[in-house]
């Protein structure tokens, strides 16, 4: 075995929808700015990509977190946009602007040009995924991930982020077939991209649909979930250390559509906080062909004081409701998640409340 044996297989086995002696729970960006380490990190690495192109610094800044929390998974540090960067579009972060591309994507020569990057453009990810699993010794399981086809369209397209994201829609709507094809060369680039990582040693991997949500009913099937299901389909099922990868896709928004979601050959759901857990649980996370469900709770509720953000986890936890327990079989689960990522500004010492309430409260409700 190329790895350390696991200690907490807890995500692992929620994910494949296994009983857990409490309900795991790791947070989108938990490495992140709210966190002065990772503030002094980022300041020795220059920037961004300084920190994120540097294997040590990666892999610093990936345990951090759990340093200072008992979670449940670690979640490699990286960014959703080093794809289309390989692509050769140029990717820079600027000081209070967030992601900007030197190129856009917005006409027939532009999507004529783009193909899948050669996987050596972005060694630097694979090489911090095998780094951050072997410092973390076994410690927690390592989740990979990636951008979705359409979320990373909608950057390539508009340049940025954007509010309204008219200039990606306005290609969608007005040249679908180009779209189309853009969206196609996406998804095999992410599911190139997830696999290196699944080589190097990622033990799940997670599709996040950022911009899903900001569709129309029946855009989103066409232009969104047919090309995450594209992903998944190429997605290798097996390991480094020849274990199962379970997959995970997170469609901010995506409540509307959990029923179609639940179609996807994927074992976990992520929810944002619009969703209630009960429902989400009784619409998609029952029955033999259910999905593990992962969330929710807002992020701003992390700034309410610690009791009101261990009530909120309590409240959550109840509403997803009794636990599988039973050892012989699969079942409902629920891993604890934010519904999107942290903000820069939560206290750290919220988190550890959150993280202390989780885990207590979901041990007394298997104990009952």
């Amino acid at each position: 075995m190329p790895f350390a044996p696991l200690q907490n297989d807890s995500f692992l086995r929620a994910c494949w929808r296994q009983a857990t002696a409490h309900t795991p729970i790791w947070l989108m960006r938990q490495a992140g700015r709210y966190l002065p380490e990772y503030v002094a990190t980022r300041a020795r690495a220059g920037s961004f990509m300084g920190l994120a192109t540097n294997v040590d610094y990666a892999t610093e800044v990936t345990l951090q977190p759990l340093e200072r929390f008992p979670l449940d998974a670690a979640i490699l540090f990286s960014d959703i946009l080093t794809v289309p960067d390989a692509m050769g579009l140029g990717l820079s972060f600027e000081a209070g602007e967030g992601p900007r591309f030197a190129r856009t994507v917005r006409d027939e020569a532009a999507v004529a040009e783009l193909q899948v990057p050669d996987m050596d453009r972005l060694r630097y990810v694979f090489d911090a995924v095998a780094s951050i699993r072997r410092a973390l010794a076994g410690r927690v399981p390592l989740i990979g991930f990636s951008g979705s086809p359409w979320t990373l369209a909608c950057y390539m397209v508009e340049g940025s982020g954007s509010s309204d994201w008219r200039h990606a829609k306005a290609l969608m709507y007005g040249r679908p077939d180009l779209m189309h094809r853009l969206l196609t060369v996406n998804a095999d680039a992410v599911a190139a991209y997830l696999n290196a990582q699944i080589d190097a040693g990622a033990q799940a991997v997670m599709v996040f649909d950022s911009w899903g949500g900001t569709l129309a009913d029946g855009a989103f099937q066409d232009f969104s979930l047919a090309y995450t299901r594209r992903v998944l389909d190429q997605l290798k099922r097996t390991g480094a250390d020849g274990q199962p990868v379970p997959r995970i896709v997170f469609t901010k928004g995506g409540g509307l559509w959990l029923e179609a979601m639940a179609q996807l050959d994927c074992e976990v759901l992520g929810l944002d906080w619009t969703v209630d857990l009960a429902a989400a649980r009784a619409r998609v996370g029952e029955g033999p062909q259910g999905k593990a469900l992962q969330g929710n709770l807002d992020p701003n509720v992390l700034f309410a004081p610690p009791e009101r953000v261990a009530a909120e986890a309590v409240r959550l936890l109840d509403r997803f409701g009794a636990p599988h327990r039973d050892a012989a079989g699969t079942g409902p689960t629920h891993i604890f998640n934010l519904g999107h990522g942290i903000s820069q500004f939560t206290p750290p010492d919220h988190v550890a409340a959150l993280v202390e309430a989780v885990h207590a409260h979901s041990r007394a409700m298997r104990a009952g």
